[in-house]
């Protein structure tokens, strides 16, 4: 894939980040934080693409006639989508955007819809929490050892070169926290649990915008990268980033619920930035683990690994 074209795809996925244009400043921040983060050997200018993209001169029709393959044109679309629908299921704008986007990519319909049926049905699974063996106090090494399984698959996610492997980090997350908040006793929504994670810094949208442009910049996402698992030492860095994202969040979440969410803001960044870099230590231990892990995962059963408890 040419430099061209991974300019394309993710200016279509940053136009798929503000198609709705709702995106609070939290998100917004992240996002452009996470652009201007990429690319980061200067192969690309993404400070400038951003702007671009935001100052509307660099247009859907401009990025989509770059993109010459058909694998690169599904590629742009999947991101999309997946882009879309990282926050929750599509608003009314966001599919606009999509239709539109499908018709300048040349889109097969049946085939872009399967893939869009596919997105949001990982996007709106439904939060169910993994049964614990708890006693009448929480059980915290049960919780612990929960944290870190999560942590592991999604390390091993990150590996993988399908587009959906990626967006099954987010709910996957979100799962874990509403367990952790259901073990402390607090039954918990989907918008309480974005809330709580852009309090700490980690907005859905930005994420998955994150780990794709990683994925991307990296050559490893499906034909166009070469196939699964064809660049593991390229993709230490994107899984050693998700398994520390996923230890963070799940650590916080003990604390926060465990305090009976009396800790604040400020102090939810700082333990979440010290949690983190201590994820990102621990990585290194488990990434044979990790690597075993992706190797036994089925894409095909995303969903349903999504959904059960």
């Amino acid at each position: 894939m040419t430099a061209a074209e991974q300019q394309a795809i993710l200016a279509i996925s940053l136009h798929a980040a503000f198609a709705d244009g709702s995106k609070d400043a939290r998100e917004r921040e992240q996002i452009r934080q996470i652009a201007e983060g990429l690319a980061p050997d200067g192969s690309i200018n993404m400070p400038a693409l951003y702007q671009d993209v935001l100052l509307k001169r660099r247009t859907l029709e401009q990025c989509t006639a770059l993109l010459e393959s058909a694998d690169s044109r599904q590629l742009a679309y999947e991101m999309a989508v997946c882009v879309c629908d990282a926050d929750g299921v599509r608003s009314a704008a966001e599919n606009a955007f999509l239709k539109s986007l499908s018709g300048l990519l040349r889109m097969d319909p049946a085939q872009a819809q399967r893939f869009a049926e596919d997105a949001d049905a990982l996007a709106d699974a439904p939060l169910v929490a993994v049964p614990l063996e708890t006693a009448p106090a929480v059980d915290t090494a049960a919780l612990d050892k929960s944290v870190l399984n999560y942590a592991i698959l999604n390390g091993a996610l990150e590996l993988l070169p399908q587009s959906l492997a990626s967006m099954a980090i987010l709910p996957l997350q979100m799962k874990m926290v509403y367990g952790i908040g259901k073990a402390h006793g607090y039954e918990l929504d989907r918008e309480h649990i974005k809330d709580f994670a852009a309090t700490l810094g980690v907005g859905l949208t930005g994420q998955y915008v994150e780990q794709m442009g990683r994925k991307l910049l990296g050559g490893l996402l499906g034909k166009v990268g070469g196939g699964m698992l064809g660049g593991l030492g390229s993709a230490a860095t994107g899984a050693a980033f998700s398994f520390a994202t996923t230890y963070a969040l799940g650590k916080v979440a003990q604390q926060y619920y465990g305090n009976g969410r009396s800790i604040d803001a400020a102090q939810l960044k700082q333990v979440f930035a010290q949690m983190f870099a201590q994820g990102k230590q621990m990585q290194g231990q488990y990434r044979a683990q990790i690597e075993q892990k992706a190797q036994t995962i089925d894409v095909t059963q995303l969903l349903s690994m999504v959904k059960r408890p």
